[in-house]
C-alpha cells in the first residue's frame, strides 16, 4: 500500500470518527483548540525571540517611527481578530482591507526610514 492510500485512509478514518462517534465533534473541537494555542504560544515565543535580536535596531529608529511600528502591528493584529465581525458586511469588508492596507503602509514608512538611516 503506498503511502500516499495509507494518508488518506487516516484522514477519512478521522473524518468518520468525528462525524459518527458520539462526542467526536466535541473532541475535534477541543483538539482543534489546543493546537490554536500551541501555535499562538509559538508565535509568542517567536516573536520575543526576534525582539530580543533586534532590540537595539528596533531602538535605534528613534520615537516617532518605533511608535508607527508599534501601531502598525497592533492594528494588523486587530485587524485579524475582528476578521469574522466585519467580513459579515461590507462595509466591514472594506475596513478590514484598510485597516491591512494602512499597517501596510506604516510597516512600509518605518522599513524605508530604516534602509535610509541605518548603519
Amino acid at each position: 500500500m503506498s503511502t500516499t492510500v495509507r494518508n488518506v485512509l487516516i484522514i477519512v478514518a478521522l473524518a468518520a470518527a468525528v462525524a459518527f462517534l458520539p462526542g467526536g465533534g466535541d473532541t475535534a473541537s477541543f483538539v482543534g483548540a489546543v493546537l490554536s494555542i500551541g501555535i499562538a504560544a509559538a508565535i509568542v515565543l517567536i516573536v520575543a525571540r526576534l525582539y530580543r535580536e533586534h532590540r537595539v535596531t528596533i531602538f535605534s529608529l528613534g520615537d516617532r517611527h518605533r511608535a508607527l511600528l508599534y501601531g502598525a502591528i497592533g492594528l494588523a493584529v486587530a485587524a485579524m481578530a475582528a476578521r469574522p465581525k466585519l467580513f459579515d458586511t461590507g462595509v466591514g469588508t472594506l475596513v478590514w482591507f484598510l485597516m491591512l492596507g494602512g499597517a501596510s503602509f506604516a510597516l512600509y514608512a518605518v522599513w524605508r526610514h530604516y534602509r535610509e538611516y541605518s548603519l
